[in-house]
């Protein structure tokens, strides 16, 4: 999968999760309980289609840039 169709799919994944935040918010408000296990069964199946699409190495995303990638031993370029 490339980086465009993955990001893609990314922001795809989020936007369902936000309508079934939605449909919950939903339920909730119109007391409707069958609705409501609906729409949570709806948000966990988000939840997982999403999780192979996020990085696994959260913390490389905050982690400084390398200073330099060449060892101290090596000789300085001519």
């Amino acid at each position: 999968m490339s980086q465009r169709e993955r990001r893609l799919s990314f922001v795809g994944w989020i936007l369902f999760i936000i309508c079934a935040l939605f449909f919950i918010g939903s339920a909730i408000l119109n007391g409707d309980l069958l609705y409501l296990a609906g729409s949570i069964i709806f948000l966990v199946a988000c939840v997982a289609f999403l999780i192979p699409l996020v990085p696994r190495n959260v913390n490389r995303l905050a982690a400084p840039p390398d200073e330099d990638l060449r060892s101290k031993d090596s000789d300085p370029p001519a």
